[in-house]
């Protein structure tokens, strides 16, 4: 299967990152290099980008697609949580601009094999960014205890029904081991009154969303790579994040609150006495969102929320 993914918010996240002709920026989801060709459109001979991705698919196509900016490019496959490493490695200490397109790929989502979908009965339950990685979502599903299932449920499928949902994944599991998309979303459903499933959405949307969380660790990477990827930006440098659903968004939006007041004083204090300094400011108060043109061509743009923060300009490095 090809590699398509349609990129969100694609113009107003380039346009956030001030791109400089001779700059150099990170993709750090890289995907098939929707953003990246933008960015790369608007550079000049002295700019380069690093593109970062831990799918190999996803290389593989943005490899092909960026071959005509030829050494303006460097492509690496890795986690952004890597992005300091990645950067060494390339003699790069400071860069102008880095962003982030989190979730899954319309290309992941397609295509069954990968196990992301809910949507087909046969799909492993294997939900893999990095398939270098041995564990997949079904160890999850056949090896977390009832409780540990309840808490990534709960807590990342915002689920009401989190706690029957687990408990009856236990109980099927212990008569055969559960090994596709289709039999776990059979059990979500027996999980959940027959009132809710009429109205809700898919039942087995937050439980599988839940799962892939945890598998990927994506909000552990989100939350412990911020402040370092605002730490690696030149004065003047942005750092713009695309997310999907609120967890992400929160915990973006508290990431760059921090970085902007970092004071931990008493409000009662006349003077701030812990000496820890702003180190930029948040350029978007609120979310930038996409357009009823890009809602009407994209549904899957629907909960995408962009954020961005820049490094104070006068920050002695």
């Amino acid at each position: 299967m090809t590699f398509s993914h349609t990129s969100v918010l694609l113009y107003e996240t380039v346009d956030s990152l001030n791109i400089r002709p001779d700059g150099i920026y990170v993709d750090g989801t890289l995907g098939g290099g929707g953003h990246a060709s933008l960015v790369l459109s608007r550079l000049g001979e002295g700019g380069r980008l690093i593109g970062l991705d831990q799918d190999a698919d996803a290389i593989a196509a943005a490899t092909e697609r960026l071959k005509p900016y030829g050494d303006r490019v460097t492509v690496i496959r890795t986690n952004y949580e890597n992005i300091k490493e990645a950067l060494a490695s390339l003699g790069i200490a400071k860069v102008d601009g880095i962003y982030l397109d989190l979730g899954v790929s319309s290309y992941q989502l397609d295509t069954a094999e990968r196990g992301f979908t809910y949507r087909e009965d046969d799909a492993p339950l294997d939900m893999r960014m990095d398939q270098r990685r041995s564990e997949t979502a079904k160890d999850i599903v056949n090896g977390y205890s009832e409780m540990e299932l309840y808490r990534i449920i709960r807590d990342y499928g915002e689920d009401r029904f989190a706690k029957n949902i687990a408990k009856h994944i236990v109980k099927a599991r212990q008569e055969k081991e559960i090994e596709t998309a289709g039999e776990l979303t059979e059990i979500i459903r027996a999980a959940i009154p027959a009132k809710i499933r009429a109205t809700g959405g898919h039942p087995a949307k937050r439980t599988f969303q839940a799962i892939r969380i945890e598998l990927n660790r994506e909000l552990q990477v989100l939350e412990n790579s911020i402040d370092t990827m605002i730490e690696l930006l030149n004065p003047g440098g942005r750092l713009s994040v695309i997310t999907f659903h609120s967890l992400e968004d929160r915990i973006v939006k508290n990431r760059f609150r921090i970085n902007e007041n970092p004071c931990t004083c008493p409000p009662e204090f006349p003077v701030c006495m812990c000496g820890k300094k702003s180190r930029g400011r948040v350029v978007t108060r609120k979310p930038i969102l996409p357009s009823d043109e890009e809602l009407s061509a994209n549904k899957r743009s629907k909960s995408a929320k962009l954020r961005v923060f820049e490094k104070a300009g006068d920050q002695k490095q």
